[in-house]
């Protein structure tokens, strides 16, 4: 058999052992299968076969993603996804020894995502013209990203059958097809209710009768769309922050940090099965706390007002009120 053909068999085969055996969504099983592909294409131009890559071979492939500009965390997530097709082929007994056990992601600093204020979310809520024909089922995604810290897919994917609006629920099917419940607010409640009949009265496709949100061609909305939707908004009242629509889940949990939820039931809501995901949004927290001591503290306060004075910047008698002349 020639290896072009091997590797399309062990793909396919690859491909079912992370849907069934690792239990990982579409979107996740396409993004492995793509690193793979990357680094098949390197391999390929090496004349290196993938069956005897080496960890030698591997930095040099991890060193040329570097050197083509690709940003350090998704250097990390590419070489997470050769990592797990290499762990396949020792399972299923293409090779004797993992060749990525010594094989070292870049270092990465601590990513604090952009986060909406309250009023910047109401901002661009309320310049959806609702008059529109997607108006109010706009106003229904937005309110339901904020409200529930959904992911867009779990947005794009949302049906009829998962929503408890009366009990103040809706049942979410996050990663790995994993489900839980999570509250919605009375105010997506409205938005929402306010959006099905319209619904009702377009153009609905077979076999997408029972997806919430549902674009003009009739089918459910794809990721895509609802990044275009935002962005637009965004523009339209001179957002100045990069967002799109996991700027709303960040939100979400950095505002109920902010308000004293618990970290634990935070993370029952993202769908986060690691608590360490959940915590980068302590140190959202922290920073902003940070930043308000030193703008609001009256030690702080002084202390930069003299600093000024005493820099030449501020005149004696504005920073200390006492110097005054009668």
């Amino acid at each position: 058999m020639k290896p072009r053909e091997q590797y399309r068999k062990i793909i396919i085969k690859y491909r079912q052992y992370l849907k069934l055996e690792k239990g990982l969504s579409d979107n996740t099983v396409e993004a492995y299968l793509t690193d793979v592909d990357k680094l098949y294409a390197f391999l390929t131009l090496e004349d290196i076969c993938y069956l005897d890559v080496t960890v030698s071979d591997l930095e040099q492939f991890a060193a040329g993603l570097h050197d083509i500009g690709i940003h350090p965390r998704s250097q990390a997530r590419i070489l997470s996804g050769v990592r797990s097709f290499y762990r396949f082929l020792v399972i299923d007994g293409y090779l004797d020894q993992d060749p990525t056990e010594l094989l070292e992601s870049p270092k990465l600093g601590l990513y604090l995502p952009d986060v909406l204020a309250v009023e910047e979310i109401d901002a661009l809520i309320a310049a959806i013209d609702v008059s529109t024909r997607e108006g109010q089922r706009n106003r229904a995604i937005l309110e339901t990203l904020y409200s529930c810290g959904l992911r867009v897919s779990e947005l794009c994917h949302l049906r009829l059958g998962d929503l408890y609006l009366q009990e103040g629920f809706i049942r979410v099917e996050g990663k790995g097809n994993k489900q839980r419940l999570v509250p919605i607010s009375p105010r997506a409640i409205q938005e929402i209710e306010r959006y099905l009949p319209q619904r009702a009265e377009g153009l609905i496709k077979p076999p997408y009768e029972d997806y919430v949100f549902i674009s003009r061609f009739g089918k459910n909305i794809s990721r895509i769309m609802v990044f275009h939707i935002i962005k637009e908004l965004a523009a339209q009242i001179g957002l100045a922050k990069t967002i799109s629509p996991h700027t709303f889940r960040h939100s979400f949990a950095t505002h109920l940090l902010e308000g004293g939820a618990n970290l634990r039931a935070i993370q029952c809501m993202l769908g986060h099965e690691d608590i360490g995901t959940t915590e980068i949004y302590t140190h959202i927290d922290r920073s902003r706390l940070r930043q308000e001591i030193l703008e609001h503290h009256p030690r702080n306060r002084s202390f930069a007002t003299s600093h000024l004075a005493a820099s030449g910047i501020l005149p004696i008698s504005t920073a200390n009120p006492k110097n005054k002349e009668p």
